[in-house]
């Protein structure tokens, strides 16, 4: 058995509130940090749930730096590992991984330091905590005060990313039943988060929801139809700037880098195909900005901790409102302000309802088709998109965000569709219910393909609605979906069907209005994007000056330049132009490791610029 640690706060130990602003340059906590960190240095199990750029590390890296011993951080992500462990290390933290990417003589090191109580946090994916017998005897005789169980979502069959793996870990409380364990995750319903709490076995946890709100996204959805040449114009606005497109498959994925980089965009593709070498080199030079756009399947996480990525795009629909939102997050960590765009297309969901089957499990089979549905609706959505995100998470929102592409094409006119509404739904109960939205269009518009059955013709339905195209039919299909008055069955064949409030339309009763820009694409009430750093020009060019020095000092010292120091606290850098240590030591990120290490150099270039522009 693992020996055990109590876990307080020892009097000899810095507080945490001294260790955020001494080792990782914040003059105070967010949101429900402090509490968490309380709880955890109370000795109590604790389930975090916070967006992406929240701010979930420090909840257990500052109680295992407040705590005597060693936190085990539990992590799937190979590419996380690296960075948080390089990022700790600039910040004199000892932090070190045990992974594949490791060498015998790197592992055996490792293992000597673990064992002569010379790491703070050690990183280790599940499958190597549990399965790794050499390794279990090496942690023995370790003071262990906490165990991170990091991506906890992965424990839940109901989740969007499930790992087999992560079922063992409730293990640990036979080897460690008095060690606090704390759980983190960015993305879960209601329905994974109890899942999470009974598969870990957690004891009397304490249960934090932290708002989901990224305020600095701003989430769009376009037409996939022409979506290449869309995607050029808005990553004109991005020149210079990160960003991730997000392809349905490997394939695609390989295209698309290739059509970029010949339409001057430096791009990389990322996917489980790739030689695993490739893959890290591709990954390499994307985290170090040797590249601005990595395009990765959607199927494959990259786990990156990369802060000042501006844009996420997604070529495809996603596959669950989870997974989404996860991967829009990675945008704006630092903070600043970012933009999700997705582009959808219905082809989509239909390929992808045969993907989200689970083979033997009807059960699990069902929630996965309708998380892809609620993903669906929400790309097909008229109201607020931020409202939607929200509400999925169980949290309250106002109709308007100001930031969405609904909301910023403000209100819009209504025009009355009630008369092709009782057409739709005359044609869906002449059917029977019993056929999908593509033959109900060419029942609708009097197609003669080969599809159509002679008997259908003879209907009152057939070509009663020919005077609008096949295309506008789709998209008034759609629309009467989001309003209720038609609905898809399940199943592997989906059909429409009726609604309660059908009868009402047929009967005259009720009025269907959509809003009359329904076939246009969103127009933003803003002429362009706000600066990327909403400073002057003769600040943007100090910005370019110290990312410039940035870059150089991350190669130098082998590390992706966002883990010297972030976007934003080289915009903190430009807004207070500190002159000495102590005014170097206010800027945001900066704590008493980079000032020993990177204070004077950029002190000395913002000196020169000021010198240069005074």
């Amino acid at each position: 058995m693992l020996e055990q640690t109590e876990t307080y706060l020892r009097p000899s130990m810095p507080t945490p509130i001294q260790i955020l602003k001494e080792t990782f340059g914040y003059d105070s906590f967010r949101g429900d940090q402090e509490a968490i960190i309380e709880s955890i240095c109370g000795s109590r199990d604790t389930l975090v749930l916070m967006p992406t750029g929240g701010g979930k590390s420090l909840c257990y890296q500052i109680p295992a730096l407040a705590m005597e011993g060693m936190c085990v951080v539990i992590s799937p992500l190979i590419a996380l590992m690296k960075d948080q462990v390089d990022a700790l290390r600039l910040n004199g933290v000892e932090a070190v991984f045990l992974n594949s990417t490791l060498t015998a003589v790197q592992t055996q090191e490792t293992l000597r330091k673990i064992q002569n109580a010379e790491v703070k946090l050690l990183y280790v994916a599940p499958e190597r905590l549990l399965s790794d017998a050499y390794f279990m005897d090496a942690l023995k005789g370790c003071k262990i005060n906490l165990i991170a169980v990091d991506e906890a979502h992965c424990i839940s069959q109901w989740g969007h990313d499930f790992r087999p793996e992560y079922l063992q870990l409730a293990k640990l409380r036979i080897s460690l039943p008095d060690v606090p364990m704390i759980a983190l995750t960015a993305t879960a319903d209601q329905l994974t988060r109890d899942d999470i709490l009974n598969k870990l076995e957690l004891k009397a946890p304490k249960v934090f929801v932290s708002s989901f709100n990224r305020a600095n996204i701003e989430y769009h959805v376009q037409p996939k139809s022409g979506s290449f040449d869309k995607l050029v114009d808005f990553l004109e606005d991005y020149k210079g700037d990160s960003g991730i497109i997000y392809t349905l498959s490997r394939k695609q994925t390989e295209q698309l880098s290739v059509k970029l980089n010949e339409h001057g965009f430096q791009s990389r593709p990322y996917h489980a195909g790739l030689k695993r070498d490739v893959r890290e080199q591709n990954q390499d030079a994307f985290l170090k900005d040797d590249v601005q756009i990595i395009v990765a399947t959607i199927a494959f996480g990259m786990g990156i901790d990369k802060s000042n990525v501006r844009f996420v795009v997604h070529m495809n629909l996603p596959k669950n409102i989870e997974g989404y939102y996860q991967e829009t997050g990675r945008a704006g960590r630092d903070g600043l302000e970012s933009k999700a765009l997705l582009f959808y297309s219905s082809g989509d969901l239909f390929q992808l309802r045969e993907f989200a089957r689970v083979e033997g499990n009807d059960a699990q089979s069902q929630i996965m088709l309708q998380k892809l549905d609620e993903m669906a609706t929400y790309s097909e959505l008229h109201t607020c998109r931020r409202k939607y995100l929200l509400n999925y998470f169980d949290e309250q929102a106002p109709d308007d965000c100001e930031s969405c592409d609904n909301c910023m094409r403000g209100e819009e006119e209504k025009e009355d569709m009630t008369r092709e509404a009782q057409m739709a739904l005359s044609a869906v109960s002449r059917l029977n219910e019993r056929r999908g939205m593509g033959y109900v269009i060419q029942l609708l518009t009097g197609s003669d393909s080969e599809q159509m059955l002679e008997v259908h013709k003879t209907l009152p339905t057939y070509g009663v609605g020919d005077q609008h195209t096949q295309k506008l039919w789709k998209k008034l299909l759609h629309a009467f979906l989001r309003e209720g008055i038609l609905e898809v069955s399940s199943g592997k064949y989906p059909v429409l069907q009726l609604t309660d409030k059908s009868k009402e339309v047929l009967q005259g009763n009720a009025r269907v209005l959509l809003p009359k820009t329904i076939l246009e694409e969103p127009k933003k009430k803003t002429s362009a994007r706000k600066s990327r750093t909403a400073l002057t020009v003769q600040d943007e060019a100090l910005f370019e000056r110290l990312r410039d020095l940035r870059r150089r000092l991350a190669d130098a010292a082998g590390v992706p330049a966002f883990v010297v120091f972030s976007d934003a606290a080289l915009v903190d850098m430009c807004d207070k132009l500190p002159h000495d240590n102590e005014t170097f030591l206010s800027v945001s990120g900066v704590g008493k490791a980079k000032l020993d290490q990177y204070g004077k150099v950029f002190l000395e270039e913002i000196g020169q610029h000021k010198q240069e522009t005074a």
